[in-house]
């Protein structure tokens, strides 16, 4: 089969390029500014990837499938020529995995706002500890694992992160409705993708529409300490566990403690111990993720005793990149950076850091990237979650001058709210002057001890690697 994939260098289409690939078909694709890494792990994969779109190299290829990015929309050259002439068939990147990798597969999906990633990189990396030869669809960078994405073999299970946004500009059901679970993991459920769900309830109806395609002979394992869920479930037609802190958990997570070199919490399973874990991961929410991970691996491979899956096999995870990760770290110092760009992760990454560096100042500087977090719906949230730091820094909202005036994140109202609540907060215009104010902060001799912790889902125009270099040759003289 030839496979032509409009907007190849993003993390999913390319790993689900290089995945086709290894199954024997012939790939290529196209993007506009092809850029590293994505572009350079496919060249080395032997992927064909062509800058911009040209309807005349797409007809040449003559591919006999055509995948559509959830970047792409109406006016792209490639679409309009291929809605215009009908000539190949098309389809949607999820509806492509659902129907080539996980239709006759043992799916287990993970879900929910916050923590897909970790847990679905957890899901597959203890799969391969049980000795198993798992499929993975990985959205960040696991560290467990030797890559984000692998078909794995077709007797084991696929583990794939099962996002909620919408599937293309043709298909806005969201990504998950094609997935095919047989085990569906949510961790929770919140507001979130403001441009794509009118509000929570919008949001509960997708999910809503996800648990009628879990199977009777499968499970769904949920948060069972969100509210947001138990309106939800259970459901009568499969059967349903819930893990959490409560009492009434099916698995319950006791005896959480966290200090400067990780977390430990014991599980309970209806009233018989589990075991312990302690690990370098830091947060409850980790310990929840685990747990949960655990859980599907368990119920997939010893059905009949889950608690015969050792969980010492988590002691030695690292999760995944980007998530309360150490940039730079000295006597009184800790840089790092997050992916938390809703309040509730920047929140609960922030309650983490107290407990890890008890005593230590906690600053915070936070870019609004996401298409919600660029909108003013979670104006009030994020000053609420932010006020859990000592410093703030508010770098500008990523291409405000793409949005409406009036739907706009207004980050000199957060600064202003944030001082109100006893936090020295400041708005800045550009990331260079919020780098250069970070900067100053860190090398202020009295400050003995100092957390900064960078929340972005992207680059932050590179300012948290500037900063690294900067202070490692201040470091240095």
């Amino acid at each position: 089969m030839r496979v032509y994939f409009m907007g190849i260098c993003g993390v999913a289409m390319g790993n689900a390029a290089i995945m086709l690939q290894s199954q024997g078909h012939e790939v290529c694709g196209a993007d506009s500014g092809v850029y590293p890494p994505m572009a350079g792990t496919l060249q080395k994969a032997g992927i064909r990837c062509f800058e911009g779109y040209d309807p005349n190299r797409l007809e040449s290829f003559a591919p006999d499938l055509v995948v559509i990015g959830n970047a792409l929309s109406r006016g792209n050259p490639e679409v309009e020529w291929l809605l215009q002439t009908r000539k190949y068939p098309y389809t949607s990147l999820p509806a492509f995995i659902g129907d080539t990798l996980l239709k006759s597969r043992k799916n287990i999906v993970v879900t929910g706002t916050h923590g897909k990633t970790t847990t679905a990189a957890l899901t597959a990396a203890l799969l391969r500890n049980c000795g198993k030869n798992p499929g993975y669809f990985i959205g960040g960078l696991p560290l467990d694992l030797p890559g984000g994405a692998t078909c794995g073999d077709s007797a084991d299970p696929f583990v794939i992160e099962g996002d909620e946004y919408d599937s293309a500009f043709f298909d806005k059901r969201s990504k998950f409705i094609h997935y095919y679970p047989n085990i569906l993991i949510i961790n929770n459920l919140e507001f979130d993708h403001g441009d794509i769900f009118r509000d929570l309830q919008d949001v509960q109806r997708t999910f809503n529409h996800l648990l009628r395609l879990v199977p009777g002979n499968g499970y769904i394992l949920a948060n069972g300490d969100d509210p947001n869920l138990k309106e939800l479930l259970p459901v009568p037609w499969t059967q349903t566990i819930f893990a959490g802190e409560g009492r009434g958990n099916d698995l319950q997570i006791i005896d959480y403690s966290a200090n400067a070199e990780g977390s430990s919490f014991s599980l309970e399973w209806r009233g018989r111990p589990w075991g312990r874990v302690t690990w370098s991961l830091h947060g409850y929410f980790n310990a929840r993720n685990a747990a949960l991970a655990a859980l599907s691996v368990a119920l997939t491979l010893y059905p009949e005793d889950i608690t015969r899956l050792p969980l010492d096999l988590l002691k030695n995870m690292k999760g995944v990149k980007r998530r309360q990760e150490i940039l730079l770290e000295s006597e009184g110092f800790v840089l790092l950076e997050d992916f938390g760009h809703h309040p509730t992760a920047i929140e609960l990454t922030l309650e983490s850091l107290r407990a890890r560096y008890p005593g230590y100042q906690l600053a915070a500087c936070f870019e609004a990237r996401s298409n919600t977090a660029r909108s003013p719906v979670f104006q009030e949230d994020f000053c609420n979650a932010l006020a859990r730091a000592d410093n703030v820094f508010l770098g500008p909202v990523h291409r405000s001058e793409k949005l409406m005036p009036g739907l706009i994140l207004d980050t000199e109202k957060l600064s202003k709210n944030l001082r109100e609540k006893g936090v020295d907060a400041s708005a800045f215009d550009s990331n260079v002057r919020l780098l250069e104010a970070a900067h100053n902060l860190c090398i202020q001799v009295e400050r003995k001890k100092l957390i900064l912790c960078f929340f972005s889902n992207g680059s932050f125009d590179g300012v948290m690697e500037s900063l690294a270099n900067r202070l490692q040759k201040v470091q240095s003289t």
